[in-house]
């Protein structure tokens, strides 16, 4: 008894030290995120394991709003984060070195009103004397700009746009009539409804397929960890790959980081207004570089072609295709990604 007491704590020792020497060799990333169901590919890959998996120890971090996450990456306290489109082109147009390598979700944003004022906005050109509340930096509000502008709209003289720091504040100016509408994003025009606002005209409606969230890191560090990058890129394609065959399971990981009702969420991520992927879409990125210059969002004669690494989501599914051959949906998200994305288009 005393001889097999002995090689169980044996057993055990080893068990532990090789634990403890496997976790010493994870690489650590830091990465920010928004509380929206919309960045459910890091709340998958990092509840199922598939970034451990992959010799990545990722610690993610809670951001309010893209420009608070963007500065920090801007400032090294971040690694990587996904914070929306028009923030990190209007970083880049200001220039801050940093480089687009992956996706997250596109579309995911809409246009809130009272009930009573919700027909005055299903047209562009109604905007016009209204007041409506954005988040600062948020991709919705880029293109509901980039829309009211191609339908012939100054939004700097036309209208007043208020910006806020997060959602919550719009739809509480939405609610208590400060504002005659606001643009928020997933989950909160779901909140929104639930709370007796309308839901006028999702972004997808104005342009569609648009790009939201992409993955943005500074270039040099980039550069210095393309490897690690390749395995978070690999851990998030098998996250992509959960959230296609497991609805339930992919709801209840993001209730854990987005605590609303699970209706709720299983409405959101699967109810068509939310585009998931983790392919950085290039050309998309590039047309919404050319909307945000149209719109006079920003101003800047730079071209962006070298901002946007579409090398590291290559080798990551060459890696997949290697490692698991009969899988088809790596297969068929690299003839996507091969063939290019459809254009953008603004719809009126």
């Amino acid at each position: 008894m005393k001889r097999i007491i002995i090689l169980v704590l044996a057993i055990t020792l080893v068990a532990i030290g090789a634990g403890l020497s496997h976790a010493a060799d994870l690489k650590k990333l830091k990465v920010g995120y928004l509380p929206t169901s919309g960045h459910l590919l890091y709340f998958v890959a990092k509840e199922k394991g598939f970034f451990r998996q992959e010799g990545l120890d990722v610690e993610l971090a809670r951001f309010t709003n893209s420009g608070e996450g963007l500065t920090a990456i801007k400032t090294g306290k971040l690694d990587a984060g996904s914070f929306g489109t028009s923030a990190p082109l209007s970083f880049i147009a200001k220039g801050a070195d940093f480089t687009i390598f992956g996706g997250q979700m596109g579309e995911g944003h809409g246009l809130i009103a009272k009930p009573e004022k919700a027909t005055r906005f299903k047209e562009l050109k109604n905007f016009k004397g209204a007041t409506i509340g954005a988040v600062r930096l948020a991709t919705g509000d880029v293109v509901f700009r980039a829309a009211l502008h191609e339908a012939g709209l100054d939004w700097k003289k036309d209208l007043t746009i208020k910006e806020f720091d997060s959602p919550a504040a719009v739809m509480e100016g939405v609610k208590k009539g400060t504002l005659d509408a606001g643009l928020v994003w997933i989950p909160y025009f779901t909140l929104a409804e639930k709370q007796g606002l309308k839901v006028v005209k999702y972004s997808g409606e104005v342009i569609k397929g648009h790009t939201c969230c992409r993955q943005v890191a500074l270039t040099s560090t980039l550069k210095a960890r393309q490897a690690d990058f390749e395995h978070f890129l690999v851990a998030l394609l098998k996250a992509y790959n959960y959230y296609l065959t497991d609805r339930n399971g992919t709801v209840n990981v993001v209730a854990k980081y987005v605590p609303i009702d699970k209706t709720d969420l299983l409405k959101d991520i699967y109810g068509g207004h939310l585009l998931v992927s983790p392919d950085p879409h290039r050309k998309s990125v590039l047309q919404f570089w050319d909307f945000m210059k149209r719109a006079d969002y920003i101003t800047s004669n730079d071209s962006i072609e070298n901002r946007i690494n579409t090398r590291l989501y290559a080798s990551a599914l060459a890696a997949l295709e290697k490692r698991e051959p009969k899988e088809k949906l790596w297969k068929k998200l690299n003839k996507e990604f091969k063939s290019g994305e459809p254009a953008l288009h603004l719809n009126h």
